[in-house]
């Protein structure tokens, strides 16, 4: 399979998107999007789809893609046949062209011949895009980017940026997976990559944009400064061509306690805050307004805590800012975000002797019309001017989705964009005159595209919203060229990425191998962890004999009660997402497995999870509150937490069973029911991937031992059931 076949093939390994099904037929037909980013007119274009055999038996599916007028296939038949082994999944591809820009709607249609009572029975199911052609460009072959042509505005206009696409962090993408109309014009890049940053750069400058915020994230309080994500500036932007074609500021991100922020006074003065001075501040391309460095704050009343007071925050500030002036500044300017209307916040920042605030993003109602959002925030704006506590940044957002898509979920498109554009640029000229709030403006935001807000040119408007600011904050600036780096023959800037993808597309298919051990056919018996593979396997079979094999993530192996166990210490097994995780409403659910830890002091750490924002009134989990065990099945909101009566025993072997039958849960410890709790009603099913070890892949929040013998039911086993699952392994439990 070529390079490109692959990559179609496992960008959605773990998350479908836009799936639809041909039950009968176990025929998933999913990912038909464009293979680059960003499509041209009169420019050859791959359109890919996948289909995944899920069931028992070899399928021929047939395929008949539309295609709209203006649009013509290049390569690929209209009217195709795939055969699918079982467990199996094909990629399939054409070239189309487009004779002018535009949006075009294309269709791909799949179908399966089904016996049904003796007849065969033609199932179709459709899928449909929106594929969005910029204009041509001639395709050239320079040396390298052209230098940028910065777009002269009034204002000053910035935007805020987030540095969280390292190359070593694959799965920050996972929820642009979900949707790949978000993808990047760089596709999943590497944000440590100075060719990146040259590209964000010249997009940005020549739109009006003359400097980035980036979040800044410090890992580690009380030391030498340590950072997480910090190669967006420090490996990128400091060793870029055009770094002098733009500023930039850091914000602060201080919100994790006892990571992100500082221990005291003495780390603040020694450790944090010249590390800032010697390698930002002093910097000419750093943002100074009135010859003063700009800091922003995400969190500045988490100081008060971690420096025991506002007299001692407003005492720190002023040392800051004293520091400035004796390195030759005439000061420094202090902004700290808050995004509601509480006047007593205002009242709190203006204490700490901030010298404004500026929200990070602002909110809007779900499925918001594009008349809403902007009345939405326009009025936010008018009523936070309107307290006159302290001068406030306006800030425009684009949209929001949440990590994931836990909402509330709008967006709007480029043209309402550029008339809140509009509306924001009067908010700012009315502000006093010459205040640092009258000649500035924030755009929410630039990248940020798992939260579901962003600006820089992707697949769906392109450039559109650069554009919608261009047209606002500089019309009188001739409109750029617009380059994409295949119009250059630059890029890709994604290949670590794309091997990232390839490992997960090949243990994908090794876990999906069929595997059923005796006893793994028990009634309603989904899922099957044992993890008695050899001790470096990557995946963990699925011993029901559904597929259902785990990927190994930063885990290993060690003596179990029966073979071997899994060593979580953070790392976790994940199970890409499958309707058998999504359990039959009416017969109810099961989790059971062996624990063994000899660490307490566990609360809120979860032994396997299907309840995720975006999904927090659905799933199941399995988890230690206070070192008792826990088991949810949420109706609402993070609900229905059944803790047991007895702490977890350490240093032993513990077996631990969850159920649910459609109106009471009950939780077990060594065969013995710990709990009840009255539930009515059915399991809201997710599409989430089922993390065992872990709340989610890299998270805090994991269990902390050894792990063995996971299993999942679609029905609530009986007290009998769960002792007789205890009795089989009890007398090991001192092992």
């Amino acid at each position: 399979m070529n390079t490109r076949a692959t990559l179609i093939r496992t960008a959605l390994i773990c998350i479908s998107t836009a799936a639809s099904v041909l039950a009968h037929a176990q025929i998933h037909l999913r990912a038909f999007q464009p293979v680059q980013p960003l499509c041209r007119a009169n420019r050859a274009t791959a359109i890919s789809a996948v289909l995944e055999n899920r069931g028992d038996h070899t399928a021929t599916v047939r395929l008949v893609l539309d295609l709209p007028p203006g649009i013509h296939l290049v390569r690929g038949a209209a009217h195709s046949a795939i055969t699918i082994r079982d467990a199996d999944e094909s990629p399939v591809e054409w070239t189309v062209r487009a004779d002018a820009p535009g949006s075009y709607r294309l269709s791909l249609r799949a179908s399966a011949e089904q016996p049904e009572n003796g007849v065969n029975r033609s199932l179709w199911d459709t899928l449909q895009i929106t594929v969005q052609f910029l204009p041509a460009v001639p395709i050239r072959k320079l040396s390298y980017i052209p230098e940028p042509k910065p777009a002269k505005t009034d204002l000053m206009v910035g935007a805020l940026a987030c540095p969280l696409w390292e190359s070593d962090r694959p799965e920050m993408w996972s929820n642009i997976l979900k949707h790949p109309e978000r993808t990047p014009a760089l596709g999943f890049y590497g944000q440590e990559s100075p060719e990146v940053a040259d590209w964000e750069t010249k997009w940005a400058v020549e739109h009006g944009i003359s400097f980035f915020v980036y979040c800044w994230y410090r890992n580690g309080q009380g030391g030498p400064v340590k950072q997480h994500f910090g190669s967006a500036i420090h490996q990128a932007l400091f060793h870029s061509r055009f770094r002098n074609s733009i500023k930039y500021a850091i914000m602060w991100e201080n919100q994790a306690r006892g990571v992100a922020g500082v221990s005291d006074e003495q780390d603040l003065m020694h450790n944090l805050f010249p590390f800032w001075m010697q390698n930002y501040f002093t910097d000419p391309n750093y943002q100074k307004i009135d010859n003063r460095p700009v800091l922003y704050i995400y969190r500045p009343e988490f100081l008060v805590q971690d420096l025991g007071s506002v007299e001692n925050v407003k005492a720190a500030f002023g040392k800051m800012r004293q520091q400035c002036k004796d390195a030759g500044f005439s000061g420094l300017y202090i902004l700290g975000e808050y995004r509601g209307l509480d006047p007593a916040q205002f009242k709190l920042d203006a204490e700490l002797r901030l010298d404004g605030t500026f929200p990070y993003c602002l909110s809007a109602p779900d499925r918001a019309t594009p008349e809403q959002i902007i009345k939405s925030q326009i009025d936010y704006d008018h009523q936070a001017a309107a307290l006159g506590i302290l001068p406030k940044i306006v800030t425009v957002s684009q949209a929001w989705s949440g990590w994931n898509d836990e909402g509330p979920l709008w967006k709007i498109p480029p043209t309402g964009y550029a008339e809140l554009l509009r509306q924001a640029k009067r908010a700012v000229v009315a502000e006093p005159s010459g205040s640092l709030s009258s000649r500035m403006l924030l755009l929410d935001n630039w990248n940020e595209w798992g939260e579901g807000h962003y600006i820089a040119p992707y697949r769906e408007y392109g450039f559109g919203y650069l554009d919608a600011v261009r047209q606002v904050f500089a019309p009188t600036s001739p409109a750029p060229a617009d380059l994409l780096p295949e119009d250059i023959g630059r890029g890709p800037y994604d290949s670590a990425f794309r091997a990232a993808q390839k490992r997960d597309a090949d243990l994908h298919s090794l876990g999906s191998r069929k595997t059923l051990k005796p006893g793994g056919d028990e009634a309603g018996l989904v899922g099957w962890w044992s993890f008695d593979e050899p001790l470096d396997s990557p995946v963990a079979q699925d011993d029901s004999g559904h597929r259902l094999g785990a990927v190994i993530r930063h885990l290993h192996r060690a003596p179990g009660i029966h073979g071997n166990a899994i060593v979580c210490d953070g790392g976790c097994a994940l199970v890409g997402n499958s309707p058998l995780l999504s359990p039959n409403p009416t017969e109810g659910i099961t989790v059971e497995c062996w624990v063994k830890t000899d660490r307490s002091g566990q609360h809120n750490n979860w032994i396997l999870n299907r309840v995720l924002s975006g999904g927090v009134s659905t799933g199941y989990r399995l988890g230690l509150l206070e070192d008792h065990p826990c088991f949810e099945v949420p109706q609402t909101d993070w609900s229905h937490h059944l803790t047991a009566k007895s702490i977890l025993p350490l240093g032993v072997w513990v077996h631990l069973a969850g159920t649910f039958d459609g109106s009471t849960m009950r939780i077990y410890m060594n065969g013995v029911e710990e709990g009840t709790m009255e539930r009515k009603g059915l399991i809201k099913p997710n599409d989430f991937n089922l993390c065992i070890g872990n709340f989610t892949e890299a998270h805090t929040a994991h269990y902390s031992g050894l792990l063995d013998e996971v299993k999942l039911y679609n029905r609530a086993l009986t007290p009998k059931e769960i002792e007789a699952h205890y009795r089989q392994y009890a007398g090991l439990t001192g092992r």
